[in-house]
C-alpha cells in the first residue's frame, strides 16, 4: 500500500514507455513544454472530459471524467469515460435499478500504436476501478481520433503483470528522485522536451562538464 503523497499519475505511464527520461523530467523535475501533438491531445481530452453527473442511454449509464486511484499500485488519475452496461452479473449503482458492468474507455489522438503505452494506461485505470468498485473487469476500449474507431482491449494477466513491472520501476525512480539517462533516437525529434533534455548534448558530454565549460567561457 502506497501513501497518497507517493501516488503516480496514470497519464505518466505513456510518458514512461515513450522515454523514461521524459517521464522523469515531467513528473519528478516538473518540467513541461507544449508542442503541436500535446496541444491536439489536450483538445481531444477536453472534448471527452466534459464532467456530467450521469447520462443514460439504452441500458447504459455513462460517466465522464471519473477520478480513480489504486493504493496497492500507488497510482491516481481520471478515466475519460466509463460506460456502466446493464448486466445481471454486474454491480449495483446508487440510484439505478439493476446491476451494471463497468467498461472504461480512453480517448486518444492519432491511431493505434505498436508499443503498449495506451493499452497499459487503460489497464491501470481498470485496476483502479476494480479496487474502488470491488469487481472484475474483463475488457475496455480505446477510441482513436484519427481512425474514429474503438479498439477493444482484453485485460489479460500478461497485461496486468507488465503494468505492475513498469510501475515498480517508476516508483523506484520516484523514491530516489532520479532522472535516468537514455539512448537517443529518432523519437527524440517528436519529444516536446527535446530543448530541455538536450539529447545531442547528453550523447557528447555530461551535464556537469557542460556547465563547467560554460562557466569557464
Amino acid at each position: 500500500m502506497y501513501d497518497e503523497q507517493d501516488f503516480l499519475m496514470i497519464s505518466g505511464i505513456q510518458h514512461f514507455l515513450f522515454c523514461r527520461r521524459q517521464w522523469a523530467l515531467i513528473h519528478i523535475e516538473q518540467q513541461w513544454k507544449e508542442n503541436v501533438l500535446t496541444l491536439e491531445g489536450q483538445y481531444l481530452h477536453e472534448r471527452a472530459d466534459q464532467p456530467t453527473i450521469r447520462e443514460k442511454r439504452k441500458g447504459k449509464v455513462i460517466v465522464r471524467a471519473l477520478p480513480v486511484q489504486s493504493p496497492t499500485l500507488g497510482i491516481t488519475g481520471i478515466c475519460d469515460v466509463v460506460e456502466f452496461v446493464q448486466d445481471p452479473k454486474g454491480i449495483s449503482l446508487a440510484g439505478e435499478p439493476g446491476n451494471y458492468i463497468p467498461v472504461p474507455i480512453e480517448y486518444k489522438h492519432g491511431k493505434p500504436k505498436i508499443e503498449p503505452s495506451d493499452i497499459l494506461q487503460l489497464t491501470a485505470q481498470t485496476i483502479c476501478l476494480e479496487e474502488m468498485l470491488m469487481c472484475e473487469i474483463s475488457e475496455g476500449y480505446i477510441y482513436y481520433h484519427e481512425t474514429r474507431r474503438r479498439e477493444k482491449v482484453l485485460f489479460t494477466e500478461e497485461l496486468r503483470d507488465s503494468l505492475k513491472k513498469n510501475l515498480q520501476e517508476m516508483h523506484g525512480y520516484w523514491k530516489r528522485n532520479y532522472t535516468p539517462k537514455v539512448k537517443t533516437g529518432n523519437f527524440c525529434k517528436k519529444c516536446s522536451l527535446k530543448d530541455i533534455c538536450l539529447p545531442k548534448l547528453m550523447n557528447s558530454q555530461t551535464v556537469n562538464s557542460y556547465l563547467e565549460r560554460r562557466l569557464q567561457d
